[in-house]
């Protein structure tokens, strides 16, 4: 998450750096909720300075002739009353700090001055290569469709069950991954000092 103090230093500065990656960051949105948290902070603030000057009170309201009680019951109906809007200003501000953190959260890190302006791959710059392509004299076939050809590898059902970017593995494939696992928990526990949790 973007640090928030930069952000309310300069929200334009940082809309201007996030339209370099494609992201539109809506500068009055973000305005909006921080304003809502600065004022809620503010509210609560006075609202506790309100209420250290009526614990304050009760000596002043005995000198003015009322009794001790009297005034302790008076101060407790005042700090009572604080203490409700004290609740309800918190509830607010919890509500609109987490409203904040949600937006902030949406917003993407800022690219590197040196990266390349562009929403597409084809922005992109090389910036090295080692060796050559390699030519082959059949058609290339990526690992999903070698998977899903041999019926170990399932994109499609996988989607469906948990979304995009997962797979579901049969057989072999699923032997395999899971002995990868486990070769890299033993040897992390076994050889590097790593405890095991489940």
């Amino acid at each position: 998450m973007l640090d928030i103090k930069a952000v309310r230093q300069d929200p334009q500065a940082i809309a201007a750096q996030l339209a370099r990656r494609g992201f539109t960051f809506d500068v009055a949105a973000f305005e909006a909720l921080d304003a809502q948290r600065k004022q809620a902070d503010m509210d609560s603030q006075s609202l506790l300075a309100e209420r250290k000057r009526a614990s304050k009170t009760i000596g002043q309201l005995v000198g003015q002739g009322m009794s001790v009680d009297d005034a302790k019951a008076q101060v407790n109906l005042t700090l009572d009353k604080i203490a409700a809007q004290l609740d309800t200003l918190t509830d607010q501000a919890r509500d609109v700090q987490a409203r904040l953190e949600e937006f902030m959260l949406g917003v993407p890190n800022l690219l590197a001055p040196e990266v390349p302006e562009g929403t597409r791959e084809e922005d992109n710059t090389e910036v090295a290569r080692f060796g050559e392509p390699r030519v082959f004299d059949f058609p290339v076939r990526d690992h999903v469709e070698i998977g899903e050809a041999l019926q170990q590898l399932d994109v499609e059902t996988a989607g469906k069950i948990t979304g995009s970017r997962f797979t579901v593995m049969y057989g072999p494939l699923a032997r395999l991954h899971r002995a990868l696992i486990q070769f890299m928990l033993n040897l992390h526990t076994g050889e590097h000092g790593y405890r095991e949790i489940y």
